[in-house]
């Protein structure tokens, strides 16, 4: 039993020999000596012409690994949700704001005040490009806050329905107001007293019925297609317009020509209102035979109940005969 026992070692110690001699590198037998740190650079040690030459590699039997291929991964199919379905998607609640009742001081030393150069309300709304404001078809209903400087204001085709005293207040650069197409059928009597360089004033396509006091500055006043009565307009309105030169006032209400006419009057539309009459001093000067009226080149009368043959004194003085329907 023990000699069996030693000769199974003695056969498992030859199997480990011959794996570890065929697993290990070749044995050099005409090789260099052991080598240290003093003599590891040395050309002698090494003789690289013989290293490896005395190694039989003919009896090494070669064996082929071949790697398994990669597991397939199949991908899970697709969801499709079916074409009648929503998916519910919960909102986080709003947040609530706060209504803080607003005041707008003229008078101090704020926002609108006549100390301040700001005004950015109205440029979040309109377009403010240099000094004009375009506010053209914004859904407004007030006209909003300007910033001090504008010169020109366009707020046309909106939903505005009345000029407040204070709309216009400390904007003494206003040159140009054009509110065209809205709704306005009133107009404060302060609303235009404090512009010193208004020149165009258009209130066309509106429901006006009267007109304040308005600026001597004015050059243009544009105020057709409204429902503009004669008892709504001060007397003398443009007398003292001395730089007056555009007057539309057609499509109206109107039962008298508004006299007198300043003498830089170049065009007057009155069609399409109720006069009935003309008086002999509406164009010329009765107490001059002599005088006249260069300036005056464009009178619109037609659709009016008034004959203009029965007033041919009245036109003595004009370059160009007014324009109107024989009745």
């Amino acid at each position: 039993m023990a000699v069996h026992r030693q000769t199974s070692k003695m056969a498992l110690y030859l199997v480990w020999t011959l794996m570890g001699f065929s697993l290990s590198a070749p044995p050099v037998t005409s090789g260099p000596g052991p080598y240290d740190l003093d003599n590891y650079d040395d050309s002698d040690t090494w003789n690289l012409n013989t290293y490896g030459e005395t190694y039989d590699y003919e009896g090494l039997d070669e064996e082929v690994w071949t790697l398994a291929p990669p597991p397939a991964v199949t991908q899970p199919p697709a969801i499709v949700p079916p074409e009648d379905y929503v998916e519910e998607v919960t909102l986080p609640p709003r947040p609530t704001k706060s209504v803080v009742p607003s005041t707008l001081d003229f008078h101090g030393p704020g926002l609108f005040g006549p100390d301040t150069g700001l005004g950015m309300p109205s440029c979040l709304l309109c377009v403010c490009i240099s000094g004009s404001v375009y506010c053209d078809d914004s859904d407004l209903n007030q006209i909003p806050p300007l910033p001090k400087e504008t010169t020109h204001f366009y707020a046309r085709f909106n939903k505005i329905t009345e000029i407040r005293a204070t709309d216009f207040i400390n904007l003494n650069q206003l040159k140009r107001i054009d509110l065209s197409g809205n709704q306005i059928s009133k107009v404060n009597e302060d609303a235009f007293g404090s512009m010193l360089q208004l020149q165009d004033l258009i209130l066309a396509d509106n429901n006006i019925q009267g007109l304040p006091e308005l600026p001597a500055t004015l050059k243009h006043i544009d105020v057709r297609n409204n429902q503009l009565r004669s008892s709504g307009m001060h007397a003398e309105a443009f007398m003292k317009m001395k730089e007056l030169q555009f007057l539309y006032l057609s499509n109206n209400k109107l039962d008298d020509i508004p006299v007198p006419l300043p003498e830089s009057l170049r065009v007057l539309h009155l069609q399409n209102n109720n006069i009935q009459s003309i008086g002999q001093d509406t164009f010329c000067n009765t107490h001059d035979i002599n005088y006249i009226r260069k300036a005056l080149e464009d009178i619109r009368l037609d659709g009016n109940p008034v004959d203009i043959n029965l007033y041919a004194n009245a036109y003595v003085c004009l370059p160009r005969l007014p324009i109107g329907t024989p009745v």
